[in-house]
C-alpha cells in the first residue's frame, strides 16, 4: 500500500506524477485493488500528457506504473461528479 496517496486523500492534496512516460497532475479521490489484486487510484487529472491525448478528466490508474509521486501543497475539494460505489475497486485502502 502507498500511504503517500492515502495521505493526499486524507489531506485533499494534488500529487504530481509520471505514468507511462508522461508527467501528471491529479487530484487522487479512491485508492485500492481491484479484483485482480492490482493496486488501482481513481483520480481526476488536471493537467499534463496521457496516451489517449485526454490532458484532463477522470483516470483510473495503476499504481505500479506511476513513479516519482510527490505531494503537492495544492489543495482540491471532491469532485461533484465523483461516485464513491466505484465498482472496479473491490478493496479500498482510502477513498473522500
Amino acid at each position: 500500500m502507498n500511504e503517500t496517496i492515502c495521505q493526499a486523500i486524507r489531506e485533499l492534496r494534488v500529487v504530481e506524477l509520471r505514468y507511462h512516460g508522461f508527467s501528471r497532475i491529479v487530484e487522487p479521490h479512491i485508492y485500492g485493488r481491484d479484483k485482480h489484486g492490482d493496486e488501482l487510484v481513481r483520480c481526476y487529472q488536471l493537467a499534463g500528457g496521457s496516451a489517449s491525448g485526454e490532458r484532463a478528466g477522470w483516470k483510473m490508474l495503476k499504481v505500479r506504473d506511476a513513479v516519482v509521486l510527490h505531494l503537492t501543497e495544492t489543495t482540491f475539494i471532491a469532485r461533484p461528479d465523483y461516485r464513491r460505489d466505484d465498482k472496479v475497486i473491490s478493496e479500498v485502502y482510502c477513498q473522500l
